[in-house]
């Protein structure tokens, strides 16, 4: 169910094959790559540069594809949520519900090629670089079975055969790391760029400007993406930043700031990000989005927003009604046949929580590996620097 998986050429995709089926002899569209052409539901703002064009190419299999991917996006994580509360998930979990638009958007727009990295909010960016339920779910629980063998949690995921770089709990820490994914990229010329994703809490830490300061310099091809759901931690964006208009926060950088819950909207923008920072360098691409969560598990969200403002998000711009209504509205589907769909991800959700349980515990032996490069630091001494007290492995 990875997006990696929906690609739009005619042969179609295992993700979608049953939906295919179903509707061909009825809705023959709903499976064609046909374009289709859907306007972003707001203008770009722009800084330093023109904007794109807010008509977006598509086709009816990838509005079917971004149904289903955002679909599954949400009810993971609202699982993790019961899974949490259950304690069956431990420590920290920072959870992405509401935020899905800018994962599937993005995806749609670059390729595996592309390097992603990002803070703790990982679990749909990890499942749109082609991870799976089930390595996702084990992660979260500690389990063998996990991306990162269940040493990780739910902050550090990582899939590097597909550029997804983690996952780092360390506030504005990935952006300085993923400046030097584009200087790799730059130096090995494969026509590729790095996204580096942050949240509006991060956006005012030091290192995010050194770090871009010397990718100007450079001209490395990165793309700063400042996810600003407007709350960092508890506190909101105009009590933390003097200047909260983001895209314009690389003063001699372009920037654009597009609606983040528009899927159509942040897979333009990112498409017109990775032209121009191949060919020019650096852009910031601040994303208008809303988690419906708290920040994290150990906050209820509601002490520094009220319950009103969540729902008005919720009923005038969630990102998986937008796309219901342009699948309705362009006869690709029913409602009844979506809720359909949603049923089925339910059931691919609790099928891999079932999985992943079964997945075992890390060997207590595990928490001395990927601590040192091999051959290095893997004997432990004494105090006395004399007697080999271990070996690790």
């Amino acid at each position: 169910m990875a997006l990696s998986h929906l690609k739009s050429s005619s042969s179609g995709s295992n993700f979608l094959r049953p939906l295919a089926t179903a509707f061909s002899l009825r809705r023959p569209i709903s499976t064609s790559t046909d374009p289709l052409t859907i306007e972003t539901s707001i203008p770009f703002t722009t800084h330093r540069c023109d904007p794109p064009s807010r008509t977006v190419d598509t086709s009816p299999q990838e509005l079917l594809s971004f149904f289903r991917d955002m679909a599954t996006m949400r009810r993971m994580e609202i699982a993790a949520d019961s899974l949490y509360k259950a304690k069956l998930i431990r420590g920290f979990c920072h959870l992405y519900d509401g935020q899905e638009a800018v994962a599937v958007g993005m995806e749609a727009a670059i390729t595996k090629k592309d390097s992603i990295i990002t803070a703790y909010r990982d679990h749909c960016t990890f499942l749109g670089r082609g991870g799976t339920l089930l390595e996702i779910f084990s992660e979260l629980m500690g389990r063998q079975g996990g991306c990162s063998s269940g040493k990780g949690g739910s902050m550090h995921f990582y899939k590097k055969n597909s550029g997804f770089y983690g996952g780092h709990g360390i506030v504005g820490a990935q952006v300085p790391l993923g400046c030097g994914l584009a200087f790799a990229h730059k130096y090995n010329k494969d026509d590729a760029v790095a996204f580096a994703l942050y949240g509006d809490g991060a956006a005012n830490q030091g290192q995010l400007f050194e770090a871009l300061n010397i990718s100007a310099l450079w001209d490395l091809p990165i793309i700063l993406v400042c996810e600003n759901n407007h709350y960092g931690m508890g506190t909101a964006e105009w009590r933390a930043a003097k200047s909260p208009a983001y895209y314009k926060r690389g003063d001699y950088v372009p920037g654009l700031k597009v609606d983040g819950m528009d899927a159509f909207a942040v897979k333009q923008a990112c498409k017109f990000a990775k032209e121009h920072a191949l060919k020019s360098g650096p852009i910031i691409l601040e994303m208008d989005t809303y988690r419906y969560h708290g920040h994290s598990m150990s906050d209820p969200g509601s002490t520094y927003r009220t319950r009103d403002e969540i729902s008005g998000v919720r009923q005038e711009r969630d990102p998986i009604e937008r796309i219901r209504k342009l699948i309705v509205t362009h006869d690709l589907a029913t409602e009844k046949e979506l809720k359909d769909i949603e049923k089925e991800v339910r059931k691919q959700v609790d099928e891999a929580i079932a999985q992943a349980k079964e997945s075992p515990m890390p060997e207590p032996s595990e928490l001395f590996t990927n601590v040192y490069a091999k051959g290095m630091g893997v004997e432990a001494y004494g105090a006395d620097r004399k007697e080999v007290r271990a070996v690790l492995p």
